[in-house]
This record gives structure tokens, sequence and C-alpha cells, in this order.
């Protein structure tokens, strides 16, 4: 059955990088808090269609329940340290739903806006950006972009929902948010500073700061 929906991603960036540092088990226990994240903040109507390691995807009837669904989730993972950015895309497009998932065009779209933010940013196209509006978020046209497998340019906007404390830094190791009151070490490097969840990650900087400054450009 063909059903219009409004779709929506949003996964955990820098999540190899934080599996590479802190292991297995870490990468685990993070990608269950971005379930429980998003299972609470399901809305009436919205669906979690299933999770997909470091990422989630859902369903909601329509744009404004996406929008409501992003802050909603955003909200519940800003003030949690040690969890990595989050990143997301939304889509309000058609889709086959059979038994309790979802497969065409509508989802393949959603997961390529994903695809096209980065840690911290959020990015949908029209019809989610009109809702976003609607609701009093800011919304900045991003321009036409050629999605991967999309036959036709894309124009993307992005939604300027607030992702996390200004006193937060990111650990350039591990990629995990840290507030600057619960970093476990400091370094400067090149006259920057640089902040860190663990002496782990401080040692693993320490060794090879430049590899690390590199992969965050």
């Amino acid at each position: 059955m063909t059903v219009e929906r409004a779709f929506v991603i949003v996964d955990l960036a820098g999540f190899t990088a934080a599996t590479e540092a802190h292991g297995d088990e870490t990468a685990a226990d993070l990608a269950t808090q971005l379930t429980r994240f998003t299972t609470e903040a399901l809305g009436p109507g919205d669906q979690l269609v299933k999770s997909l390691g470091d990422a989630v995807l859902c369903a909601c009837a329509d744009p404004d329940a996406a929008v409501a669904l992003l802050v909603a989730i955003f909200d519940a993972a800003r003030d949690v340290n040690g969890l990595l950015l989050l990143r997301g895309g939304a889509h309000h497009g058609s889709a086959v739903e059979r038994e309790g998932d979802f497969f065409g065009t509508g989802v393949n779209i959603a997961a390529r806006v994903a695809d096209s933010a980065a840690g911290g940013h959020v990015h949908a196209t029209v019809g989610v950006a009109d809702a976003a509006r609607r609701a009093g978020i800011e919304v900045v046209e991003l321009g036409a972009y050629s999605l991967h497998n999309v036959a036709d340019e894309v124009t993307l906007y992005e939604l300027v929902i607030d992702t996390g404390d200004v006193a937060d830094v990111i650990d350039p190791v591990c990629r995990m948010r840290v507030g600057r009151n619960h970093a476990q070490g400091r370094l400067r490097h090149a006259d920057v500073e640089y902040w860190f969840c663990s002496l782990e990650c401080v040692a693993a900087f320490a060794a090879s700061p430049q590899r690390y400054v590199d992969a965050l450009d």
C-alpha cells in the first residue's frame, strides 16, 4: 500500500570514531541511548520504524509532526554529556508500507537528506521546512543538491534547532560532546585548545595530534 508520510532519520555523527576510541560496548550504549530518546519523543501517530545501528527511522503523519519529533529528540539529547552530536534529515513523500516498514522514494530521499547534514545539523526538504517556519524555527535555504541515486536535484533547507550548550566542545578523538566542566583533560596544539572526554582520548591525541586535527577539517 502506497502512503504519504513525513520520514525522519536521525543518526550519531562520528559513530565510527567513537567505536574505534572506546570499543563496541560504548558504541552499543550510544545507539541504545538514541533509540530511547526517540521512543520517548514520539508523538501521537508517530512510528519508530526501525533502528539501523547508529540511526533511527521514524514515520510521522505530516511535516508538522516531523518537526515536533525532531525538536523533541534533539531536546532530549542536548544536555547529555558524553553523547555524540546528532544529525538529522526529514522528507515528506510517498512510500510503500508493508508489515510496519516503509520502502521507496520517500524513505530514500530522507536518507540522502540526512547524509547531507553534518553533526549538530538538521536538513529537510521543502514540506518539512515550511512546517518548521510555521513552528517558529529559523530555516535557511541551502540550495539545490544532487543526492545519490535521486534523479533530480532537490532543494534542501537547514532547520536551526538548538543542538547543544555553547559551553560544549567536541572531543577530537572520539567525537563525543563534552561539557568543559566535565572534561577529563585539555591539550593545546597549534594555538588551539582541545578538550577530552577521557584520559585515553588525551593520550591518543598526544601521540598523534595532527591525525585528529586533520580529521576534523
